[in-house]
């Protein structure tokens, strides 16, 4: 093949790569959907299995499995199955779960990693949507990206903004989260 029809071949692919990039799907400033959810977590400390909806499965080895860690809980890891509401009552009807794992991770303050999915299962909305990042709670509001998701949310891309709304205690906790997803297909 002579180098002027492999400079031309070149070319052409070239311009229907740029084309292709062109075409994709272009990711908007504003949020293509918005979703208000809380979700309540109990943690067993012992006394609470019943109501309890997450528990600590890891400690180091100064701590326990029935009592956080002191001083800021680090190396503590915790699974969680919490109800999520669209408001923020515990004894609302739960529109799904809160599922995964949260670890304290700060040696000398209070921060906290998650990794976990919002599945829901109501009328109003199904599939997951799923979210990873460190979630400093001692901040009034907290950005947690937004990773991927399935069915209503599938492949979606976005920031859940968490605030914390009420706690009492290290036994009892509530997240008002505000999710923004900036990529829906």
């Amino acid at each position: 093949m002579g180098s002027t029809k492999l400079i031309s071949l070149l070319f052409c692919l070239l311009l229907v790569i740029s084309t292709s990039a062109a075409t994709q799907k272009k990711i908007s400033r504003e949020p293509c959907k918005t979703l208000v959810v809380y979700f309540h977590d109990i943690l067993y400390n012992g006394q609470n299995a019943e109501n309890a909806t997450s528990a600590i499965v890891a400690a180091p080895a100064w701590g326990n499995e029935t009592i956080l860690a002191e001083p800021t809980h680090f190396g503590d890891i915790i699974v969680f199955d919490d109800p999520i509401t669209l408001d923020n009552n515990l004894h609302s009807t739960p529109v799904g779960r809160a599922q995964g794992l949260y670890l304290y991770d700060g040696k000398h303050t209070f921060n906290t990693w998650f990794g976990f999915s919002f599945t829901f299962n109501s009328t109003g909305h199904k599939g997951s949507i799923t979210l990873a990042g460190a979630d400093p709670f001692l901040e009034k509001t907290r950005d947690i990206p937004v990773i991927g998701g399935t069915g209503d949310f599938f492949m979606a891309r976005g920031i859940a903004n968490f605030m914390t709304d009420a706690f009492e205690g290290e036994v009892y906790f509530r997240v008002r989260v505000n999710i923004s997803l900036y990529e829906c297909w």
